[in-house]
């Protein structure tokens, strides 16, 4: 199985670069519902994944320099990401998506440039293997 079949394309994946401001970011997530979104540099390369927790923890420690009001003066870039959502390259093994997908929620999907082109959601992967294991189950009681 290769890994572009899961792949969602990055045209379809709301992403943030490192020049978003926090007040664009906190808008974003909040309007997709999203707690993590992936984050891309100038040069579309994958930068990390930025998390609410990484927000509301860089917003704490300014001891009351960002608020949401002013929230717009400041950038994502200067934001700490306290989880390393690792990205996979797009032709990785089976095996190293699926490591990934047990501990993240998507894995972002990077080419051999480390190019971000899309993300695999864990849900698809389980919705994959359930229809792999209930394809299984049906044939073992058919032969039954």
């Amino acid at each position: 199985m290769n890994i572009a079949f899961f792949l969602l394309p990055k045209q379809e994946v709301i992403c943030l670069t490192l020049e978003s401001t926090l007040r664009q970011t906190l808008e974003r997530m909040e309007y997709h519902r999203f707690t993590a979104v992936p984050v891309l540099d100038k040069n579309g390369e994958y930068a990390g994944t930025v998390t609410e927790g990484d927000l509301l923890w860089h917003m704490k420690n300014s001891e009351g320099k960002i608020t949401f009001e002013n929230a717009s003066k400041f950038l994502l870039k200067d934001v700490p990401f306290r989880m390393d959502i690792k990205p996979v390259s797009i032709d990785a093994r089976m095996e190293d998506l699926i490591n990934l997908a047990k501990v993240q929620n998507f894995v972002p999907v990077v080419d051999d440039m480390n190019r971000f082109i899309g993300i695999v959601r864990r849900s698809l992967i389980i919705e994959y293997c359930e229809r792999f294991v209930s394809k299984e189950t049906m044939e073992s009681q058919g032969a039954s």
